[in-house]
């Protein structure tokens, strides 16, 4: 196999709405197709990528750095020793020259190029990524469906708890019994207030709720909220202080006896490393949610998953950020805990395939070669335009 082309582009996934940090009105993402010379039913076979959500664009490193290297290498330096494209060797190729640490955006590049070529090799094989993936990195007996809950609960303009209620109604309507909502973009009263709006939904369960901070809190106030939301016993409580602040977390470990999430700001293996070592973390409860398609790609992840084995986690701790078809494959292929996912927000690069059917906080990746983003009509359409 070679690939004859590559193709970037920068799309909007911009909404009105707003978590505690950051709103996401000029939110965009950057989306690649690779053409290869295979072809099958007189079309070229194409690995399609695209970046979740919470992080820009990445186009320039892509188009500057990642996609030249992979241009300048060799068709053979992208094959394993079956002749097969091999994702592992062409991130090696892409990584050339880069300097440790400092990963930022150009994680995000390197994830896009790699989920592209992921998608690539599974469509070559004429099978569901994970499939592949389970025969060339698992078990080969991949999970058939996977566990997903629904996030929303944003901050908006003129947003009730009315509103809030109905959204989350809406969740379960579409199949889902685990939901999140955003907390630390108002004072804890009116946080509260809107905590137990939601458990009236829920029928008072909190073990269906989770509560997500995007990373605003000091100590003081982690420990504040804390408290004050321990009696719920939430399903978790996620990234409560800055993702690099170790400290925090570990000290919040010690005072709030539910579980923790963190992990969607960590772009690497050292990073999670780090988080496992100094983080505070809890093997028997707490949730990792570390985003492949965000920390150099499912090549990187497998790395990290290496990582949490050796520190006696399981994989079903591994819950990752994103909300998208490609991690989706990435939990069944790898027997992680779930998945997460936004009905209807971040589109179009956001959700499963447009058949995909929820029941009870389960779903399955399909049947479709690759990732499947054909069978999201929209977003193929765009992805299409690139290189039609």
């Amino acid at each position: 196999m070679k690939i004859t082309s590559a193709h970037v582009g920068t799309i909007p996934i911009s909404s009105p709405m707003r978590n505690a940090y950051i709103d996401f009105s000029k939110m965009d993402c950057t989306i690649v197709a690779l053409v290869s010379d295979v072809i099958v039913d007189g079309k070229p076979l194409v690995g399609y990528g695209f970046n979740s959500n919470g992080r820009y664009n990445a186009t320039a490193i892509m188009e500057e750095r990642m996609l030249p290297r992979l241009k300048e290498a060799s068709p053979e330096a992208l094959l394993d020793d079956q002749g097969e494209l091999s994702p592992a060797k062409a991130w090696e190729i892409m990584m050339r020259n880069e300097k440790p640490g400092g990963h930022g955006e150009r994680s995000v590049a390197v994830g896009v190029l790699d989920m592209a070529l992921h998608d690539l090799a599974a469509k070559a094989a004429g099978v569901p990524l994970y499939r592949w993936i389970s025969e060339h990195y698992g078990d080969g007996q991949p999970d058939e469906d996977v566990f997903v809950y629904a996030a929303g609960g944003y901050y908006a303009p003129g947003k009730t708890h009315q509103h809030l209620q109905d959204e989350m109604r809406r969740f379960l309507d579409a199949g889902y019994k685990v939901v999140k909502m955003k907390i630390g973009g108002a004072d804890l009263a009116e946080d509260l207030r809107r905590i137990e709006a939601v458990l009236e939904v829920l029928g008072g369960d909190g073990s269906r709720l989770m509560v997500d901070v995007n990373g605003k809190f000091d100590l003081d106030t982690a420990l504040e909220y804390g408290r004050a939301i321990d009696p719920y016993g939430l399903f978790w409580y996620e990234e409560v202080g800055d993702p690099l602040d170790y400290r925090l977390n570990a000290t919040l470990s010690e005072h709030y006896r539910n579980p923790i999430a963190t992990g969607e700001n960590l772009f690497s293996l050292q990073d999670a490393r780090n988080l496992i070592r100094y983080g505070g973390m809890r093997p028997d409860r707490d949730y990792i949610q570390v985003d492949p398609a965000l920390a150099y790609g499912l090549t990187e992840y497998r790395r990290v998953l290496d990582m949490l084995n050796q520190y006696g986690w399981s994989s079903r701790r591994c819950i990752p950020h994103g909300g998208h078809q490609f991690s989706l494959h990435i939990a069944a292929a790898l027997k992680l805990g779930g998945n997460e996912s936004y009905p209807g927000e971040f589109q179009p690069t956001g959700g499963f395939t447009d058949d995909a059917v929820i029941s009870s906080s389960r779903v399955s990746p399909g049947d479709l070669p690759g990732i499947g983003l054909e069978g999201k009509a929209e977003f193929y359409r765009i992805l299409r335009s690139l290189h039609s």
